[in-house]
């Protein structure tokens, strides 16, 4: 593959517009714009929890779904493109129940935090719950196939369920929801 980018610049923003994948140009604050933007920045976020230690199974899960979030990205980008299917929804589903079937029932609500890595995960969740709504918000304006934002609401699960797993494995154990913290 030649250099995909080989001038960073382009000045063809300085509209407030910007180039779809097929070519179409919109404004940068379209819905279109904000959900794969969204998207990218949920991403970032996941690097920035790869910045932090996590163990060897975590670190592969997290690496495929960048992946597979820029893909995501990619199909928010280019009207009528496919790019996540059903079977990377159910993938998502099979991690969610492996790394659950170890923790103990929930029995209070969680706090974001549990140590650095859990609240990194946290805040990836975060995001990823935010480009959920920017994506649903697009399919009620413009066609959007139901795989993306199933993906995304698959995917914040996931995340919660890590950030309680590096909490454990941190040792920093879960921030659990006082709610009797005023009596």
């Amino acid at each position: 593959m030649g250099n995909r980018l080989s001038k960073i610049y382009t000045r063809t923003g300085d509209d407030g517009s910007t180039g779809l994948g097929d070519g179409a140009r919109v404004g940068k604050d379209s819905a279109r714009v904000e959900a794969y933007g969204t998207v990218d920045e949920a991403n970032s976020c996941i690097g920035v929890l790869l910045a932090a230690d996590v163990p060897d199974a975590v670190r592969e899960l997290l690496i495929r779904i960048q992946h597979q979030l820029f893909d995501l990205g990619g199909e928010l980008c280019i009207p009528g493109h496919a790019a996540i299917f059903d079977a990377d929804i159910d993938a998502l589903e099979a991690q969610l129940d492996q790394f659950n079937e170890d923790l103990p029932p929930l029995k209070e609500f969680i706090l974001p935090g549990g140590g650095e890595a859990a609240a990194r995960c946290h805040v990836a969740r975060t995001v990823v719950r935010r480009a959920e709504r920017a994506a649903v918000t697009l399919a009620r304006l413009e066609d959007v196939r139901p795989q993306p934002v199933r993906y995304l609401n698959r995917l914040s699960d996931l995340l919660f369920v890590l950030s309680r797993v590096l909490a454990r494995a941190s040792g920093h154990g879960e921030v659990l929801w006082k709610h009797e913290r005023r009596k």
